[in-house]
């Protein structure tokens, strides 16, 4: 096909022997890192253009949501036949039942483990980052959302600079909580484990450097965004 560019058959190609050996459809990560392209926008612009030539179908809404339009790929030759089948049966045995199992969370910006920094109030933040979790891993009681940890202070939780903090939104919390605080009149966020303390609120770092103290402010002052229910370490760190 004259409007296939070398890059988008090798896409293509990938695509139907990523089905072919894992019964499901790759994310554009894997794409991107398969075919040499850093650039997330790049491989959706690839995949838009393989998109308008009826080629593939996206759902964005739902994690793997790529489909090959199997019949048309068969009829203009541009995989081998063979895999094509076996992908195709493949993935009808098993991406869909993949693609449900996978919970998909907004990553809505960061988080200060260390000193607080300022950022929006979360619930401000648009975002087109996401990361894939089990969807077992969590009960369904709450909306999650993901926040990317800059700074050291909660290395004594395993929570490092880097990490991905997952959290279930919620305005309370219970003493010894890891939770997300937003701090009013200083207009900053942070990640502290939770503590009442009469009139006071104290956010505690763990890390036994001195130059990490709590943060203690009146409890009108702190605003809880959430708790933390699991931490995803990302494996380029």
């Amino acid at each position: 096909m004259s409007n296939l560019s070398d890059r988008q058959r090798r896409i293509l190609e990938f695509i139907v022997n990523f089905v072919n050996q894992n019964e499901f459809p790759p994310t554009i990560r894997e794409i991107g890192e398969q075919v040499g392209i850093s650039s997330t926008s790049v491989v959706n612009y690839n995949l838009a253009k393989l998109e308008e030539l009826d080629l593939i179908a996206r759902r964005k809404e739902v994690s793997r949501g790529l489909s090959l339009n199997w019949d048309r790929i068969r009829d203009l030759k541009l995989v081998l036949p063979a895999a094509v089948s076996q992908a195709q049966a493949n993935v009808s045995a098993g991406a869909v039942r993949f693609a449900e199992s996978l919970l998909r969370v907004p990553v809505l910006g960061p988080i200060a483990a260390g000193e607080p920094i300022q950022v929006e109030p979360f619930e401000a933040v648009n975002t087109d980052d996401w990361v894939e979790v089990p969807e077992g891993l969590f009960r369904s009681d709450g909306p999650l959302f993901a926040l990317r940890v800059k700074g050291d202070s909660m290395i004594d939780a395993s929570v490092l600079n880097g990490d991905v903090v997952i959290l279930r939104h919620q305005q309370t919390a219970s003493d010894g909580d890891m939770v997300a605080a937003w701090i009013e009149g200083d207009e900053e966020t942070t990640l502290k484990y939770f503590y009442r303390e009469g009139r006071n609120i104290r956010l505690q770092p763990a890390n036994p450097n001195p130059a990490y103290q709590p943060i203690v402010r009146p409890a009108e002052k702190v605003r809880i965004n959430g708790k933390v229910v699991s931490i995803i370490r990302l494996l380029e760190q």
